[in-house]
């Protein structure tokens, strides 16, 4: 089920450019293990039935870069004879339609992010803008995680709005917990960001700083310093929210956009080798990073 599901999609379905010496259709197992973060040879022990019992954490990460519906995970978590997720769990799973609107917005970089603050789909335009999201581990695939114990990334905030958004990422975490008590993936995380004395901190201070559609300035390595609306659209059935960049036509921002649509997303598939991705050697066996 798993080489049927990666024969349905190709490279920039998952926001990962295809480049000029692709050979094989659909998705290599080096990109399926890469988006879910597990081996290389897990995927395959997997395909050919002879891996070991994987956990339902491994079946949905599995699951969400391969865009299965909800009836193909079902049959997914069947096969393998495990439980789904229960109801009151943060929904990690995003669906085929919210895929499909980010392949239309190709012009604008797009995410999709969880209650938690996972990044859990992109397109190719957020990878050129914002860095290749599938080189790095899952678990670091978190706003929350970035900001408190990760290296500094493209979006440049003064000291001011570093304060802010700090005092919202952790707000937008509170509001998970009252709604998620129990999810093992934030309570994960949480024990996690509390090693940050910025983030105990502010979770101590406890004020509610509801996030706002406001601007960005990404500083691009080789375009530089860019200037866009950022506005975040919510799901509420999932608790999804979808982030879109944009610039106003005719702006230094707009044309900086275009000029990112085709050289920045050439730099990414410049960038890999045919068949191997950077981390796919340095996931665990049949292991997944906490989310």
């Amino acid at each position: 089920m798993l080489g049927r599901a990666r024969g349905q999609l190709r490279p920039e379905d998952v926001g990962i450019p295809a480049g000029d010496r692709r050979r094989v259709l659909g998705l290599r197992r080096e990109e399926v293990a890469t988006l879910a973060g597990v081996s290389v040879d897990y995927v395959v022990r997997l395909e050919q039935g002879r891996g070991p019992h994987p956990s339902a954490q491994v079946l949905g990460s599995l699951a969400r870069p391969l865009r299965m519906s909800d009836d193909e995970r079902r049959e997914l978590f069947d096969l393998a004879a495990v439980a789904q997720p229960r109801d009151g769990e943060i929904t990690l799973l995003v669906r085929s339609s919210i895929h499909r609107l980010l392949e239309r917005l190709e012009d604008n970089p797009a995410v999709v992010l969880s209650a938690k603050g996972d990044i859990l789909v992109w397109n190719a335009m957020a990878a050129a803008l914002m860095g290749d999201f599938s080189l790095q581990p899952v678990r670091r695939r978190n706003l929350a995680w970035q900001r408190f114990l990760g290296a500094p990334g493209r979006v440049s905030a003064g000291e001011e709005e570093h304060r802010v958004t700090a005092a919202q990422t952790v707000a937008n975490l509170r509001t998970a917990l009252g709604r998620y008590p129990t999810d093992p993936g934030l309570l994960a995380l949480l024990r996690e960001l509390r090693t940050s004395d910025d983030f105990r901190r502010l979770w101590a201070e406890g004020s509610p700083t509801p996030w706002r559609n406001n601007t960005k300035t990404i500083d691009h390595p080789q375009l530089g310093p860019i200037t866009l609306d950022c506005d975040a659209m919510h799901l509420p059935d999932a608790d999804q929210t979808v982030v879109v960049y944009s610039a106003e036509a005719r702006s230094h921002a707009a044309e900086m956009l275009a000029l990112l649509k085709v050289i920045g997303i050439q730099e990414l598939s410049a960038s890999r080798t045919p068949g191997v991705l950077p981390d796919s050697r340095s996931s665990q066996s049949g292991a997944i990073s906490d989310r």
